[in-house]
Parts: C-alpha cells; sequence; structure tokens
C-alpha cells in the first residue's frame, strides 16, 4: 500500500516478522540512503526527502516497529538498540535492498545505525548522523526517567502525551507551531504506540554505543555528523569529541537550531546530505 504525503513523497509498507512496517519514501531510482528516527518518528526526515530524491537519491525513512505508523509493539527486549538493528536488517531484506546501503540516523536512531556499521550486518560505505546519541550523551533526563519501571507504569496516557509535547516543542524550536507540533506528536495518541516508546526509553542505555568506540576508532568508512548547535542534550561538544577521534569523520554545524534541526534547517541538511552520499 502507498499512500501520498507530499511532492514526491509517499507513505508506503511492507511486512517485516508478520507485522506492518511503513516508511517514506521519495524518488523511484538512484541510490538508497536508509533514515532511521529514534524517540520520534519519520515524520523527523519529512522536510528533506524531496530534496534528496531530486538530487537522484533514493531515501527510505522507516518507522521502527510499534512507533509512528509502524504496527507491532516493542518490549523491553525487543526495544534495545542491538535488537532494533537486527530488525533494520529484516527491513533491508523485505525491501529487497542488496549491495551497498548508505544509512543516516537520528537520536537513537544514530545508535542503531553506528551499530549497523561496526556489526557489518548492511554494507555501509557512508555514515551519516544527526544529533545522534553518541558515547554516553543518552538517555537525555525526559526519556532517562521512564527508565524506572514504577514510573513508566504509573504515567497516565495524558502525562506521556503532555511529556511528549513538550519534548517536541523543545527540539523543534524556532520551527515550532501547534500544528507542526500536534503532527509530530499525533502517533501517541495510539495506546501501542506509548507502550512501544516507553519500551524504547526503558530499554535506552548509553552502553550500546560505548561498547561501539573501539570499533569505531578503527573504522576508514566516510563518516558525517549534522549537528544542530543549540541541542541541550545531544550537544555539539559530544560531536566535535566524535568528529577528533573517529576516522574519516566531518562535523557540519547547524547554527540556531536544536534536536531536529531538519525542520530548522532542511535546505541546508538536504544539501550536506546530498553533497555526501552522491556519488
Amino acid at each position: 500500500m502507498s499512500e501520498t504525503t507530499g511532492t514526491d513523497v509517499r507513505r508506503s509498507a511492507i511486512q517485516v516478522d508478520g507485522e506492518t512496517a511503513s516508511y517514506l519514501t521519495a524518488g523511484q531510482d538512484g541510490p538508497v540512503v536508509l533514515l532511521l528516527h529514534g524517540t520520534y518518528w519519520s515524520r523527523v526526515w519529512l522536510p528533506v526527502l524531496g530534496r534528496l530524491a531530486e538530487a537522484g537519491l533514493r531515501p527510505v525513512a522507516v518507522d521502527l516497529p510499534g512507533l509512528g505508523r509502524s504496527g507491532g509493539e516493542l518490549t523491553l527486549e525487543t526495544a534495545t538498540v542491538p535488537a532494533l538493528a537486527d530488525w533494520v536488517v529484516r527491513f533491508a531484506s523485505a525491501l529487497g535492498l542488496s549491495g551497498p546501503v548508505a544509512v543516516a540516523g537520528h537520536d537513537i536512531g544514530g545508535a542503531i545505525a553506528q551499530r549497523l556499521l561496526v556489526h557489518g550486518r548492511l554494507e555501509i560505505p557512508r555514515l551519516a548522523l544527526v544529533n545522534s546519541v553518541l558515547y554516553d550523551s543518552w538517555p537525555a533526563p525526559h526519556v532517562a526517567r521512564f527508565r524506572d519501571p514504577e514510573v513508566a507504569a504509573a504515567t497516565t496516557a495524558d502525562e506521556l502525551l503532555a511529556a511528549r509535547r513538550e519534548a517536541v516543542a523543545g527540539a523543534l524550536a524556532d520551527a515550532a507551531t501547534e500544528q507542526l507540533i500536534a503532527d509530530y506528536v499525533d502517533p501517541w495518541n495510539d495506546p501501542r504506540v506509548r507502550r512501544s516508546w516507553l519500551a524504547m526509553a526503558g530499554a535506552a542505555d548509553s552502553r550500546h554505543t560505548l561498547d561501539l568506540v573501539p570499533a569505531l576508532r578503527r573504522s576508514t568508512t566516510p563518516k558525517l555528523l549534522i549537528w544542530g548547535e543549540d541541542d541541550g542534550f545531544e550537544k555539539v561538544e559530544y560531536a566535535e569529541k566524535f568528529a577528533a577521534e573517529i576516522p574519516r569523520t566531518t562535523l557540519v554545524r547547524i547554527p540556531h537550531a536544536d534536536h531536529i534541526p531538519t525542520e530548522n534547517a532542511p535546505t541546508d541538511i538536504a544539501r550536506a546530505l546530498i553533497d555526501f552520499f552522491t556519488p
């Protein structure tokens, strides 16, 4: 199935593990760029998809299981970074992606992307990270509090929706409008998505990125960091450290942008991604 969401951007779905895996894509041909989200959903990539397609790329922004528009439901076991990386491999297989697949990750999606690179489950010729979790930068306090099972169990639907609205508004910064915030928060109106998100929050553990650092220091794969400089949680200092320590890493700083910089500076970010991913 597919549904049109904007100029040459459409939402489609395939089956993975017997559940619907929903994704946004644009264009028809060209090198695939797999775009991974974290504690949000594929919506974070929407502002750049059409631009990537116009440049001859084929972006695929997938909703992880139980999140966004995908079916299924995450548990504490299936919401870990290693488990989600395995799921992404199965998604790529179901989509018929073979050979090299460029990958970009935002937020915890960046941890998934780093793991995919290090463990070689996909052939990744180039890796981009956008305000990604790095080292021990995560989980952010507003996510980490849900690692306490009692806190998660006692959180009502209204409380979680309010918390997500607050987080989204802050992450969007100057781009935030009531309509855009509502658009971002919409999936969490579904109880299944709320439970999946709480599982992802409960499974958030920085050892999943710290454990990758030794292998990343040996990696010769080209890497691009794109960073909204005003992010108060995934701070640009982490990106600076990564760029200094990890071989073949370039840092592009986005001024006056927060945790979802694709909404603040879509043209600049699309151009950086196009320049990096276009052969």
